[in-house]
């Protein structure tokens, strides 16, 4: 008996091992991550490590075929000395206001657009979706011959209707170029947020609008206090990818005017670019790379606050 006593700890381990990796496989919170698991092997291998390897190398003085050596903060008192740096700062946070402003007040008079009983509606749906499914280098080259200085049909167009005596110079004059980058940023990204708001805009129950009708309420109104309280979680998800999409934007910038006419147009993701891979200053080029990230997480967090001021979720209110 003391034999069959002293076996049974060692015969029930196996069976206690085998309900643990039965609740492991059966449990939905673990089914959950491992449902997820390869995902975030891949986010851990192709974004952090590369995350992390640009925050080491903004603290060397790395070169392109050459290792570096720790010099802490050089690089980035280097660029804070810079005024092509600062201008791209200026740059970077023009573009991302002025065209995310534009692409949201455009977007959501489309959706609202769309919303409503129209003929050949699929139709139109999908010729707004053209300039988001064209590839970005196709438009920034469709782009790059509307702006052309000599055949610019801009300038023909606005030459024949006697606006103007000369072409328009859309790429050689800094001002002109960056507002030129803007409108081309508004016309790629505007489908983006169009479409999401439609979706957005269709589960909204109509019985809402019937009953604000009754009351007499005017459109402004019923906009006001039915359309946008349900549409705020989706505007601020949809807002903070615009924002996040625009303020690291490289293919179009970098298409059409390679941060000139003498580094005008230059984002901080182009001038990274152009100071750590084609000047091979990795280091320096990292430095400005990890300055985006404070910009980022700031665009992030308001949106997160925001929505955390907001109980959106079925069965919550406004906090």
């Amino acid at each position: 008996m003391a034999e069959l006593s002293a076996g049974r700890p060692a015969a029930s381990a196996p069976k206690d091992d085998r309900r643990l990796w039965e609740r492991l496989r059966t449990n939905r919170n673990w089914l959950g991550f491992w449902f997820m698991s390869p995902a975030m092997a891949f986010l851990l291998l192709f974004l952090a490590y590369p995350l992390v390897l640009g925050i080491w190398l903004s603290f060397t003085d790395t070169r392109i075929g050459r290792p570096g050596e720790f010099v802490g903060l050089e690089n980035y008192e280097w660029i804070s000395e810079d005024t092509v740096f600062w201008g791209s700062v200026f740059f970077t946070i023009f573009y991302t206001v002025v065209a995310s402003i534009a692409k949201f007040a455009i977007g959501l008079y489309l959706a609202l657009l769309l919303n409503q009983h129209m003929p050949f509606k699929a139709m139109v749906r999908a010729v707004v979706l053209i300039p988001f499914i064209v590839p970005t280098v196709l438009s920034a080259i469709a782009f790059w011959w509307i702006y052309d200085p000599q055949f610019s049909i801009i300038s023909w167009s606005a030459r024949q209707l006697g606006l103007i005596d000369t072409n328009i110079d859309f790429l050689g004059d800094p001002w002109n170029a960056r507002w030129s980058v803007v409108f081309a940023n508004v016309w790629r990204g505007v489908p983006f947020i169009a479409i999401t708001l439609l979706a957005g805009l269709q589960t909204v129950p109509p019985s809402l609008y019937e009953a604000s009708t009754l009351d007499g309420a005017t459109r402004w109104q019923m906009f006001r206090y039915i359309t946008y309280p349900l549409l705020t979680p989706i505007i601020a998800v949809v807002m903070t990818f615009s924002v996040l999409f625009t303020f690291t934007d490289f293919q179009l910038i970098w298409v059409l005017t390679r941060g000139g006419p003498v580094n005008a147009t230059h984002l901080m993701a182009t001038l990274s670019y152009q100071w750590g891979i084609l000047g091979g200053k990795l280091g320096e080029g990292a430095a400005v790379a990890v300055a985006m990230i404070p910009f980022l997480l700031a665009c992030i967090m308001i949106s997160w606050f925001g929505l955390q001021r907001r109980k959106w979720q079925h069965g919550g209110r406004d906090g």
